[in-house]
């Protein structure tokens, strides 16, 4: 019996082996290897013969070269150098080697070139500060196709009142239009994750909404702290306070405005909420629009969130 456990245990990794590889999974490498999906992710980004494709973790190239079939040029970004070294000898000597860029290092720290599309099987750890890196990134790219943990792609795409529904849904869906496009399960990966998988497509809006982002985010995060507590609540934080307290003074001081001697930042706030009729409502049932009108009826009162 030991010696059938050992063949199955050698059979997991045996096609890895051949190539003198090991994955290393602690930093996200788990390769799609089946090129029916390689296929279906290629074809919902919809590329076109003049498109430069950025792909984030092209692993062994099952993807990069389909997409070299495809496009114009991709720039592939791989923080493990042996993986280049085998993508680069899966296109050395073809006429796709011209085409294909690779970017050496950590995705997070490198200033992302101009691209048309981006399309990865992303190392799932690097998932949320990498979807904002994409949406803040200038000049606009048209569309991503990327994979991603389940969960994280259903709260991608959650709506007020769902129970994924927090602060990373409504921050990207401000600046983009989010769908799922297909589960795909852990046996399609090399080697399995332990967790299934989707696909996204996101979409940035362009023009993006009229507000500035990093006060947006600040708000939000506010209210998403405790999702479930009225804005009330959330707003009693005496480090939310001192904050606002401390920026409400700069805009004062900015715009010579007197500020009362008798002034209270808690009874300001509980005014601003009740008056744009929020103090009683919670963050996990409020839409973009809800947010904008309360960030706008801060604002309005001198209170700013960076």
């Amino acid at each position: 019996m030991p010696k059938i456990k050992a063949e199955k245990k050698s059979r997991l990794h045996k096609e890895v082996q051949s190539q003198g590889l090991t994955f290393k999974t602690g930093i996200g490498q788990h390769i799609l290897k089946n090129p029916l999906i390689v296929n279906s992710i290629i074809d919902k980004a919809a590329l076109r013969p003049t498109d430069v494709v950025l792909e984030i973790g092209p692993g062994t190239g099952n993807m990069t070269v389909k997409l070299l079939e495809k496009a114009k040029k991709v720039i592939a970004c791989e923080v493990d150098t042996r993986l280049v070294a085998e993508l680069q000898k899966r296109v050395q000597g073809t006429a796709m080697a011209n085409k294909l860029q690779v970017l050496i290092g950590d995705v997070l720290k490198t200033d992302l070139p101009f691209f048309d599309a981006c399309v990865a099987n992303l190392p799932y750890q690097i998932s949320s500060p990498f979807v904002f890196k994409l949406l803040l990134h200038r000049p606009y790219f048209r569309c991503a196709v990327l994979m991603f943990q389940r969960e994280f792609a259903l709260r991608l795409i959650a709506k007020p009142g769902d129970k994924l529904y927090c602060r990373l849904s409504i921050n990207t869906q401000l600046l983009a239009r989010v769908d799922h496009l297909m589960k795909v399960g852990k046996n399609n990966f090399r080697p399995p994750p332990k967790v299934e998988s989707s696909v996204v497509r996101i979409e940035p809006k362009n023009p993006p909404p009229p507000i500035s982002f990093q006060e947006w985010d600040g708000l939000v995060r506010i209210a998403f702290v405790r999702k479930n507590k009225t804005l009330s609540a959330a707003f009693k934080s005496s480090a939310v306070q001192e904050l606002l307290e401390k920026n409400y003074r700069i805009h004062c001081s900015v715009h010579n405005i007197v500020i009362p001697e008798n002034f209270s930042i808690t009874e300001k706030i509980e005014n601003i909420l009740k008056d744009t009729g929020f103090n009683e409502k919670r963050a996990r049932s409020m839409s973009i629009d809800d947010f904008i009108r309360l960030l706008h009826g801060f604002n309005c009162e001198g209170i700013h969130f960076s």
